[in-house]
């Protein structure tokens, strides 16, 4: 069996990015029992999907260090992940609490808690070696999962694709250049759901339409699950 590479993973005080390092630096001072540093990807390494976030909140995965762990788009993620067949176990906000993912993997286009959940043009495209790393290492990958229009960006731009082309729109569907699959939808922010940009059933919808790509070649693994 040929080995495929394991992905390019930020240094556990990451320097690339000036602003965002000196806000972790702060918060270790304000929250010393957070994660507060850069949140590696979750799920397993033969995924078939691939789900991308914006990046990490400050008392969600800043905190317990796992994607989407501990804030409101984790507790609306998982569970539309666990009603999909993509997630086993249960989600109790805790990177202890047993979740495995089935056939899907979980990162973001900037691994780093950015000030106002806010990063910069500038800190996404310094981020993106990690995307593209990712990317590459899933060897299985069929499709993904783009949560909000800058994690859109940063995978349109990770596969060398022109931002014109594909334009973000909650539900679209867009063939990358290198063969995969692009689903769109608006983030699963609290902010999202309580001014009605997006609701539990449109967010289900978009997890289902990339849920699709991995069904219908009759491929999906069985019991993949996240170590």
């Amino acid at each position: 069996m040929t080995a495929h590479p394991a992905p390019l993973e930020p240094p556990t005080d990451c320097p690339l990015c000036p602003r965002l390092a000196a806000f972790r630096a702060a918060n270790r001072t304000a929250y010393p029992d957070f994660h507060n540093e850069p949140v590696p990807s979750f799920g397993p390494d033969d995924a078939e999907l691939l789900i991308v976030g914006l990046a990490p909140g400050l008392k969600g995965a800043n905190r317990t260090g796992r994607p989407f762990t501990g804030d409101y788009a984790g507790d609306l993620l998982y569970r539309t992940l666990l009603d999909c067949g993509l997630a086993r176990g249960s989600y109790e906000r805790r990177p202890d609490d047993g979740l495995r993912l089935v056939n899907c993997r979980v990162t973001n286009a900037v691994r780093c808690v950015p000030p106002e959940n806010k990063p910069t043009p500038a800190e996404a495209r310094t981020c993106r070696r990690f995307l593209e790393s990712e990317l590459a290492s899933l060897t299985r990958l069929k499709a993904i999962l783009a949560l909000g229009r800058v994690a859109h960006d940063a995978v349109v731009a990770a596969v060398g694709g022109r931002a014109a082309a594909f334009r973000f729109g909650h539900c679209g569907v867009h063939a990358l250049p290198n063969g995969l699959q692009l689903i769109d939808s608006y983030h699963c922010s609290r902010y999202n759901t309580q001014t009605g940009v997006l609701t539990e059933a449109t967010f289900r919808t978009a997890v289902e339409r990339a849920r699709g790509y991995l069904t219908a070649t009759g491929r999906r693994s069985r019991g993949s699950a996240a170590r």
